[in-house]
């Protein structure tokens, strides 16, 4: 179930005879609305790294015929593909940045405390680095390093050094285990499990989300036409505050709270649409739990 759909299709405002990018394709929705709206000459192309997804999508995509262009690849490749398409600008540009309900039920790629399964958490199968490298090989000062700044955890030294003392750990609920008995439980947080952060900090160091993001964005900009637009739906603070600061002209800002605002971004001009992000209504909500902590930001090319 595409999050946010209905506001990514009026923002974009896909049409006959123009080309989009689709950098997250997930299971297809957001990618499928817009070649029905572009209908009968909008192209898309879409990446994506989970290859049993692609395969997927490549049937069902079947019916649009040479309209589609799909690639395993990062959405980091975006200039390549465009290379290879011969595409010198795009129209409309789409990210969800969101992990893929199938992915995240499924134990054995280890995204998700609730099920148990090894501790993978990859995008791609290609990726080298896995969670259980990351749990088990990690020095605490570095653990504790990617728990402050991708999870904004601050019980990181301490959950860094109940996992150094419980090595091995091999799946995901003994780290969930390991996790919630470092945290003192008068603190654990009240709506989510007390391993979350430390999952999502794993997750984003296994697979580079917050560098991706930031080598992304000016590749994506220069690509897009004058008058284009840039989507970008993103799940935590982490995501969505290098997609303001980009949109709003500051760059390499990074994620860290406290560090000196940088230098104006030189090139492309972008206006955000929206003074803030969108989010989901109650009855999206309803209908998707997982999409309530979604944010759509949207900037259009000006020069």
């Amino acid at each position: 179930m595409p999050v946010l759909l209905k506001e990514v299709i009026e923002v974009i405002a896909p049409a006959s005879g123009k080309r989009y990018f689709d950098g997250t394709l997930g299971g297809g929705g957001h990618a499928s609305a817009i070649l029905d709206k572009s209908s009968p000459e909008g192209f898309l192309a879409g990446t994506d790294l989970d290859k049993e997804s692609l395969l997927n999508i490549s049937k069902k995509f079947s019916t649009y015929g040479n309209r589609v262009y799909l690639f395993d690849q990062s959405y980091t490749a975006i200039d390549t593909v465009c290379n290879l398409l011969g595409w010198e600008a795009l129209d409309g540009i789409i990210l969800d940045l969101g992990i893929s309900t199938i992915a995240l039920d499924d134990p054995d790629r280890g995204f998700s405390f609730l099920h148990e399964g090894p501790l993978d958490m990859r995008f791609s199968s290609d990726n080298s680095l896995d969670a259980y490298k990351v749990v088990n090989t990690y020095e605490a000062g570095q653990l504790v390093r990617i728990l402050y700044s991708y999870g904004e955890e601050r019980f990181a030294p301490r959950i860094a050094k109940a996992i150094t003392n419980a090595r091995p750990i091999k799946t995901t609920t003994e780290l969930a285990g390991v996790v919630s008995s470092a945290i003192p439980r008068r603190f654990w947080p009240k709506n989510i499990h007390p391993a979350t952060k430390t999952f999502q900090a794993i997750r984003i160091e296994v697979n580079k989300e917050l560098s991706n993001l930031e080598e992304f964005l000016p590749k994506a900009v220069k690509l897009l036409c004058p008058g284009g637009v840039i989507a970008i739906i993103s799940f935590h603070s982490l995501e969505d505050r290098i997609v303001k600061q980009f949109f709003s002209g500051i760059k390499n800002l990074h994620t860290l709270r406290g560090l000196p605002i940088s230098n104006e971004i030189d090139g492309p001009h972008l206006v955000s649409i929206f003074k803030k992000p969108l989010k989901p209504g109650p009855d999206e909500v309803a209908l998707n739990p997982r999409a309530r902590s979604a944010l759509l930001r949207a900037a259009r090319r000006v020069s």
